[in-house]
């Protein structure tokens, strides 16, 4: 009787055919729907949210591909074996062999497949190095790349429904580029030519805003998530918005499809060829982060910018199918030092600290008034050191101090350089001020004698630029994100002129690590380690190939472009 029953509810349940379904929008769900679209399949996209772009819509835009024509457009050329070589050493035990191959003979080809055939478009800085460049196989350059701003015009009626940039990382609503835009923006003061860009590129925002309600030019990954989405809309494939997936059709082990919830109708998917996984990761899934974060004993010690919708929904997808998550990995995301900020609606913000920890005159302290590691780090290496650093028991958090010429030349966290006010983050408790060291640190609940000889110990060799307890500057990753124009250490300043200020940091993360077992061709695994027909996985909803560590800028959506290149060839039957 109940069989006959389920069997009326499938008669009558409304149904859609496709021959790839592809679950999340941002740079590994667009890539592998613009690839299997490309090869001619009937590609339909899902997500939950009211607006697509993903983790993507909001990340800095960069990725990071060893040996692209674009590195060899500015002589430089490597072999794969260098880049394997580095990989190697960053991903130690974890090293997966065959994809790590897999991501560096293709990744380059979907470099070049996106930019030839579609509305992707990069630029490469010819100098940007490996956050560990020192290392076995590091470079200096030539394998970080960032998305070429695009119009927002191209989008048309489209562009309501991206997802918008973090606000803590943009100037009056107006998103920055990385690198020389945000050079530009804290130069302002300090060069003609910075200040006449600064003014050109307001001018332009403002001119939008009065005619489109919005700025026009996007960034970052921003412009990636809308490039690839009008590269999908191009070939008419389909978004659907506000679409969760409810469950996926597994019939003799094979994944046949999904059921969605759409409009409140239940749609039965059925996808002739496969479906791809890519929604975003577990970073708010507080169950999980419970289970493999060792900082958030709770669950709840842990703040991420990355989309609230990111809740492991791939991850419980592909084990109710019997795919497996991998747990091995030394880092379960990859970390990065955030403050929690009050923005001016009441609504609290997640400020991502990238590159303000290396500027000069800026130093990092625990509770106890002493610093912990070289602050021009990546992030990723710097939430580890936090970790180490803090007291069993305690919330682990870290500040960031400096003095008041330092704070107006360079700014910190969500407080912006001169001449913007400070008064609101005074106000909101983010940003502490004290007139003297002492004063400082019973503000942040510092512990004010450490503190004192902290930084008395560290002025002492700064005018120098020199940082014998940790190195700062030492490193061609420190001195890239400093200040070209300060010497003889880009990173290096005395903290000498009051009053001074620091910044609350916790831990939050980038994305998620601990993904979802795949091959070289992005299929999802079994508990044998065997491929399950019709699944695959991409971006952060795939164990990452980095290993529990952060090579350089770009390691997520370099592999996610890549793997959704690789899984769209595969489900197309064009797989290399």
């Amino acid at each position: 009787m109940a069989n006959e029953k389920n069997q009326e509810t499938r008669d009558n349940q409304e149904t859609y055919d496709c021959d790839a379904l592809v679950v999340g929008s941002g740079c590994a769900g667009l890539s592998a729907a613009v690839t299997a679209g490309h090869h001619g399949l009937k590609v339909l996209v899902v997500e939950k949210e009211p607006r697509f772009g993903g983790t993507t819509a909001r990340s800095g835009g960069w990725l990071w591909i060893p040996g692209t024509s674009l590195a060899k457009a500015w002589g430089i050329e490597e072999s794969p074996d260098q880049a394997r070589t580095y990989l190697r050493h960053e991903a130690g035990n974890s090293f997966d062999s065959a994809r790590v191959d897999a991501f560096l003979t293709e990744g380059p080809k979907a470099v070049d497949f996106f930019t030839t055939r579609t509305a992707v478009r990069f630029d490469m800085p010819l100098t940007f190095p490996d956050y560990h460049a020192e290392a076995p196989g590091g470079a200096q350059g030539g394998r970080s790349m960032v998305t070429r701003p695009f119009d927002a015009h191209e989008l048309g009626d489209a562009l309501k429904n991206l997802g918008s940039p973090l606000p803590e990382l943009t100037v009056f609503g107006m998103m920055l580029g990385s690198g020389k835009e945000i050079v530009h923006f804290m130069r302002a003061t300090r060069s003609i030519t910075s200040a006449a860009y600064v003014a050109k590129r307001l001018s332009k925002h403002a001119v939008d805003v009065m005619r489109n309600g919005r700025g026009m030019t996007l960034t970052n990954g921003n412009a990636l998530a809308g490039r690839l989405a009008k590269s999908a809309f191009d070939l008419k494939i389909p978004l659907w918005l506000n679409s969760p997936v409810r469950e996926l059709i597994v019939e003799n082990g094979v994944v046949r499809g999904a059921i969605i919830v759409r409009e409140g109708r239940t749609i039965r998917v059925n996808a002739r060829r496969g479906v791809v996984l890519a929604c975003g990761g577990f970073p708010h899934d507080v169950a999980r982060r419970q289970k493999m974060f060792p900082h958030a004993p709770t669950g709840k010690e842990h703040y991420s910018p990355g989309p609230t919708g990111n809740t492991g929904d791939g991850l419980r997808l592909a084990e109710s199918a019997g795919g497996r998550v991998e747990d091995s990995l030394p880092n379960a995301a990859a970390w990065v030092p955030v403050s929690v900020t009050t923005r001016k609606d009441g609504s609290k913000g997640v400020m991502p600290h990238f590159i303000d920890r290396a500027k000069p005159g800026v130093i990092a302290v625990m509770r106890d008034g002493k610093r912990f590691a070289n602050e021009g780090n990546s992030y990723h290496d710097f939430v580890q050191e936090m970790i180490k650093a803090a007291q069993p028991g305690e919330e682990i958090a870290a500040y960031l101090v400096c003095d008041h010429d330092t704070l107006r030349k360079y700014g910190l966290g969500c407080v912006p350089p001169r001449p913007m006010p400070l008064g609101h983050h005074l106000k909101t408790g983010y940003l502490k001020r004290g007139a003297t060291l002492s004063e400082l640190a019973a503000q942040a609940g510092i512990d004010a004698r450490a503190f004192e000889a902290t930084v008395a110990e560290f002025n002492k060799l700064a005018a120098e630029g020199r940082d014998p307890a940790f190195g700062k500057g030492s490193r061609a990753y420190n001195r890239y994100q400093g200040d070209a124009l300060h010497g003889p250490n880009p990173c290096i300043a005395p903290i000498q002129h009051g009053p001074f200020y620091a910044i609350k940091m916790v831990i939050g993360d980038l994305g998620t690590y601990a993904g979802i077992r795949t091959d070289a061709n992005a299929r999802a695994l079994d508990a044998d380690g065997q491929p399950i027909e019709g699944l695959y996985a991409a971006g952060n909803d795939m164990a990452s190939i980095m290993g529990g560590n952060y090579p350089g800028a770009g390691i997520t959506l370099g592999p996610a472009l890549t793997f959704g290149y690789i899984a769209g060839k595969h489900i197309a039957g064009a797989a290399a």
